[in-house]
């Protein structure tokens, strides 16, 4: 059984960049971090990526296991893992040769925080 990933420090990876929408007004930076972490998402390839990690046992997979379900190539599935981690919506952990890759959960509560509207009375 390969070991777990290592905790990640939540103020590096799935911190919340701001307030909800409906709550604050955005600053230029935080409009410009939200965006960043929606494109990194915002991509067909990347949304499966997430989606077959998440649903993979353990919640984690090795590249290698990825491309031919979307098949594509090793160097571009490993682009779009590198813009979801640069993202920190994935990390990913070397064994060997190949790099086994997990969802940062904290990464996507966070998103749908920020986008969360409020309930109407």
């Amino acid at each position: 059984m390969p070991k777990p990933l290592p905790l990640l420090d939540p103020e590096t990876t799935g911190a919340t960049c701001c307030a909800p929408l409906a709550e604050a007004t955005l600053s230029t930076e935080e409009a410009q971090e939200l965006a960043r972490r929606l494109k990194a998402l915002a991509d067909p390839a990347r949304l499966q990526l997430v989606s077959m990690l998440m649903a993979s046992d353990g919640q984690e997979a090795c590249t290698c296991d990825l491309t031919e379900p979307l098949g594509l190539s090793q160097p571009t599935v490993s682009h779009h893992l590198k813009k979801l981690t640069e993202a920190g919506i994935v990390v990913g952990e070397r064994r060997g040769v190949w790099t086994y890759y997990r969802v940062v959960p904290d990464a996507l509560r966070a998103l749908g925080t920020v986008l969360m509207a409020p309930a109407v009375a």
